[in-house]
Order: C-alpha cells, then sequence, then structure tokens
C-alpha cells in the first residue's frame, strides 16, 4: 500500500499519467468508435422500440459513468479528509465537470428515448427523479469549489457534500431494484440472463461502456494535471505578491 501514496506527490503523479494518457486516449477513441459504430450502424432494430432502442448505446455508458464518477469523487474525498492529500483532492474536482456532461447527456437522451416510447419528455418517476437530484448535486458541487477561495477549506466543503451526495448516486444506482414501479425499463444490463438484453445489442453496448469509461478515466487525468498545475501558479502568485 505504501507505493500507492508515491503518486499522491504530484510531481510523480503528473510524471506517470504523462505516460499512459496518450495509449489511453488511443484506447478509449477506438471503443468508443467501434461500440457506437457497431451499435448504431450494424444492429437490427428493437421489434418493439424500432431503431429508438440504438440510443442505449450512448445513455446507459453516460449514466453509467455520471453515477460512477460521482463514487470515484467519494472516495477521493475520503482521502482528502483522511489523509490530506491535495491530488485526491484535486482529482475529484476535476471529475465534477466530466460527471456533469455525463448527467447531462444521459438525461438529454433518456428523455430522447422517453418521448416516442412513454408519450412525454418527462415524468415524475423515482427513478429519474433521483438522477436529476444527483445533476443537481454535481452543479452545486462545481459551484462551491469556484465560490470558496480558499482551496483547502474549499476541499473540505466539498467533501462534505460529496458524502451527502452519494445517498442519491447509490439510489441512482440501484434504483432499479428498489423501485420496481414507474415507467422507467428494468435494468438493461443484469447478471440475470432473462432479465439482460439480447445478446445482438448486449456486444456493442460492452464496447461503448468501455469506451466511455476509459474515456471518462483519462478525462480525470488530464483535468487533474491541470489542476495541479493551476495550484502550483496560484502558490508561486502568492508568493510573489507576499515577497513584494
Amino acid at each position: 500500500m505504501a507505493s500507492i501514496w508515491e503518486y499522491a506527490n504530484p510531481k510523480k503523479f503528473i510524471d506517470t499519467t504523462d505516460r499512459v494518457i496518450p495509449s489511453l486516449w488511443i484506447i478509449s477513441m477506438v471503443f468508443v468508435v467501434l461500440g457506437l459504430g457497431w451499435g448504431f450502424f450494424f444492429t437490427p432494430d428493437d421489434f418493439r422500440q424500432g431503431s429508438t432502442v440504438k440510443i442505449i448505446y450512448i445513455h446507459v455508458p453516460s449514466a453509467f459513468v455520471a453515477i460512477n464518477a460521482w463514487l470515484m469523487m467519494l472516495v477521493a474525498s475520503l482521502i482528502w479528509i483522511v489523509r490530506r492529500h491535495h491530488v485526491s483532492a484535486l482529482a475529484a474536482r476535476a471529475a465534477a465537470p466530466v460527471g456533469i456532461v455525463m448527467t447531462l447527456i444521459a438525461l438529454v437522451t433518456g428523455a430522447l428515448w422517453g418521448q416516442p416510447m412513454w408519450g412525454t419528455w418527462w415524468v415524475w418517476d423515482p427513478r429519474l427523479t433521483s438522477f436529476l437530484i444527483l445533476f443537481l448535486f454535481y452543479l452545486g458541487y462545481f459551484a462551491l469549489w469556484q465560490a470558496v477561495e480558499n482551496p483547502d477549506t474549499a476541499a473540505d466543503l466539498t467533501a462534505v457534500l460529496c458524502l451527502v451526495g452519494s445517498v442519491f448516486a447509490f439510489l441512482s444506482r440501484y434504483a432499479v431494484i428498489f423501485w420496481n414501479q414507474g415507467l422507467h425499463q428494468g435494468a438493461t444490463l443484469s447478471m440475470d440472463k432473462k432479465e439482460n438484453i439480447s445478446d445482438v445489442f448486449w456486444y456493442p453496448l460492452l464496447l461503448s461502456l468501455a469506451g466511455f469509461t476509459l474515456l471518462f478515466l483519462v478525462l480525470v487525468l488530464v483535468r487533474t494535471q491541470t489542476e495541479i498545475r493551476a495550484r502550483r501558479m496560484h502558490a508561486l502568485e502568492m508568493r510573489e505578491r507576499l515577497a513584494e
């Protein structure tokens, strides 16, 4: 475990991620292109949903990343609270905008699917509502980082907010299990073969999931590097002001 904490050193983190980021960019793009290309152009229309079913290749991966991005932020926030490693706090901050975009994509694509299937763009289904609340928590988290000038204080406050918001991340992730009522369909990906989608849709969806997940990872790494460098510049500016 001691070797893991070496990456809490900003220089060590940047040096290491500089070596893996180019490969991650390529691999993530390959998976995204293959998954979306296979899903949209080489899978049949569903006998009930028609071509609308193909929205799952964007909706499911973006929702999956949006929920798990918050859980990643939770882990990073807990590390900050317990061990006060600045890289973990900056990684949580770096993940927030990516999570916002993924949550917004999931909400929009869900509405695009819901309109022809349900006859409405939105319903106050418990599953949809918990996901919308998660989106609002994302916005609040990002706004709190921007509003507090002291970075350590901002990290403390956003860590607490992340703990509270994790309730809705958990509900969003397991809402399909908790609530059997409502319009929202059951789990698209399930360990129960009877509930799982057909293999013709399953395999390209797995590629899309892998691609979106890797894309999230590489974006967070790049943004964390940016946050570290911005923090260094801020520290240098403050040092220069004090010297004057």
